[in-house]
């Protein structure tokens, strides 16, 4: 199976799923995870329509992006944050996914270029307590949604989370439900949020089915990283 083959079989599940659990058609967009993946495997990628591009280590988008500077990509970036690393996140993604900090969210709207269009935020929730896992508690979250909300050069946008793995279907939406549940209580304080990033190659369709509008998917794309 090719790269365009993979992306063509993810956008069938993703159409599925979204007809399965009564989702508007084309409400679910394809994050394609290509960290440690290079750039020839993102160029056959956008060959085959795909434009949004998730990476987890600041360095390895930097590079990517003056590589592919010539091609239409929209950065998303998705792993831990370092507050060092910052400034180089704002030059170089319009999405960060995974914001559990003020001060990172500051420092953020602090480095954007002032040229750039404002930077899509969502913040991290854990939402299954693992001590392991980034991402702010659940109920710290109407506090920072307010600060972050609040900051010039950033728009709040929605939740992010990595939930421990389930392999059991109706486990796997559960949790997604309660991720859902975080954002549809920030909505009801008048918070507008209209992103929840959550869902993998072997959750997605719970994820889709609790509400998801981006898929974070990578080993069903690009195969198993080296």
């Amino acid at each position: 199976m090719t790269i365009h083959d993979n992306i063509q079989t993810i956008g069938e599940r993703i159409r599925a799923a979204e007809q399965r659990f009564g989702r508007e058609r084309g409400s679910v967009s394809l994050l394609a995870v290509s960290k440690k993946h290079p750039a020839t495997n993102i160029r056959e990628a956008l060959a085959a329509g795909q434009g949004l591009f998730g990476e987890n280590y600041v360095q390895e988008m930097v590079e990517k992006s003056a590589e592919l500077a010539d091609a239409n990509i929209e950065w998303h970036f998705i792993g831990p944050i370092q507050s060092n690393k910052t400034r180089l996140i704002a030059a170089t993604a319009r999405w960060v996914h995974s914001v559990d900090s003020f001060k990172v969210a500051k420092r953020l709207s602090e480095q954007k270029p002032a040229d750039a269009p404002a930077l899509n935020i969502c913040l991290q929730v854990n939402i299954s307590g693992e001590t392991s896992k980034s991402g702010v508690q659940v109920r710290e979250l109407p506090a920072l949604a307010a600060e972050v909300a609040a900051l010039p050069g950033v728009r709040l946008r929605g939740l992010m989370a990595i939930p421990a793995p389930e392999h059991d279907f109706a486990r796997q939406r559960a949790v997604f439900a309660q991720v859902r549940e975080c954002q549809e209580a920030l909505i009801a304080q008048g918070f507008t949020l209209d992103t929840l990033s959550m869902g993998m190659t072997d959750d997605m369709e719970a994820a889709i089915a609790e509400g998801a509008t981006i898929v974070r998917i990578g080993t069903a794309i690009f195969g198993v990283r080296e």
